[in-house]
């Protein structure tokens, strides 16, 4: 595809924030590793110690840097281009991981990487140019057509029945319950985030949209949606490997962000069918890339804690729903002492 100016403005901004969100993950986590060995209670269980940790704050600095960077690049290009980007967050968190966390990165989990960069390159060239948009009132006319609305209704119905059912259940054994959650509320947001960009793009070039009732109610949306995420994150940090949590949260909230701009933005209308099925074939080559990561970090885990127990690879809805459950929960539980020693030989050093 070839670049506008405002696509290689969004595209520059991109690129800064995974960067930016990619060590992130590092520091917040170290500083979530602190927390729990000062208080004794880790935020996986509930606890919220980690706020008072300046370690964790500069993590979320960190974040917020690459949040906001993104937050300006979707006002410049479209979401099918931005978001797919992210994957480079994925090699700094997992190369940070394997150097400053000591959370081993092997050949498999390196092959994965580039798997995910290969299949996010091959997006980005064949990602559709955008309509201009003139007015907040365009994006909200987007926003309740029939289709998006049902979307949504399925986000809200789904993103419900994870924190009230499968969270008590299987969110400590199963990462894909608070992934899930920050990927389908991710998705929202980043449309509201587009929408609320575009109005203060469009405002700043002299059309004042922030006078439209429209534009507050995408930026409620958008903190409704952030705080949502940035809980359930925190849990999943904090819960597994973060070469795990990183490029299984980028497939789930890149592949739904995708849909959902695709439904509401009409991103593939225009395109011919080899660009379409060329950006599809990219998703898989990433889907497989995190699949061969996340193998990866399974396997070494239950290598590492369980002896001879094998770790299995059950399908998603396996996984939502298995009945080793409270084994896996309990087993969680029994690595905490192992932890702990980690924790003191890290404050010795």
């Amino acid at each position: 595809m070839g670049f506008s100016q405002d696509n290689l403005k969004g595209f520059v901004l991109a690129l800064s924030s995974s960067a930016f969100i990619g060590a992130s993950f590092i520091i917040k986590k170290k500083g979530l590793r602190r927390a729990a060995a000062a208080s004794g209670v880790r935020a996986g269980v509930g606890g919220f110690s980690y706020l008072l940790e300046p370690l964790w704050w500069l993590g979320m600095i960190t974040m917020i840097v690459g949040e906001v960077a993104n937050f300006v690049a979707y006002a410049f290009a479209p979401a099918v281009l931005v978001t797919p980007l992210g994957a480079l967050s994925i090699i700094v968190s997992a190369v940070l991981a394997h150097f400053i966390l000591n959370e081993k990165l092997h050949q498999l989990g390196i092959l994965g990487c580039v798997m995910c960069i290969a299949g996010s390159i091959v997006i980005v060239i064949h990602a559709p140019q955008e309509s201009p948009i003139t007015s907040v009132q365009e994006i909200w006319s987007m926003a309740t057509q029939p289709a998006f609305l049902l979307y949504v209704g399925s986000v809200i119905v789904l993103v419900f029945i994870m924190i009230f059912h499968f969270a008590p259940q299987c969110g400590h054994s199963n990462v894909l319950v608070f992934t899930g959650i920050c990927s389908f509320m991710g998705s929202l947001s980043v449309m509201s985030v587009k929408a609320v960009g575009t109005a203060l793009k469009l405002t700043f070039e002299g059309n004042n949209q922030l006078l439209y009732p429209e534009t507050w109610f995408f930026v409620f949306i958008v903190a409704t949606c952030v705080i949502t995420q940035m809980n359930y994150l925190n849990k999943a940090l904090d819960t597994f490997n973060t070469a795990v949590v990183s490029p299984i949260y980028y497939v789930m909230f890149t592949s739904l962000t995708i849909l959902a701009s695709v439904i509401m933005f009409k991103d593939w209308d225009g395109q011919n069918v080899g660009s379409i099925i060329s950006e599809i074939c990219g998703f898989i080559v990433v889907l497989s890339g995190t699949i061969v990561l996340h193998t990866t970090r399974e396997f070494e885990r239950s290598s590492s804690f369980r002896g001879s127990y094998a770790s299995l690879s059950p399908t998603l809805s396996a996984r939502l729903c298995n009945g080793n459950g409270e084994f896996m929960k309990h087993e969680e539980e029994n690595l905490l002492p192992d932890e702990a020693v980690f924790f003191q030989r890290q404050e010795m050093h």
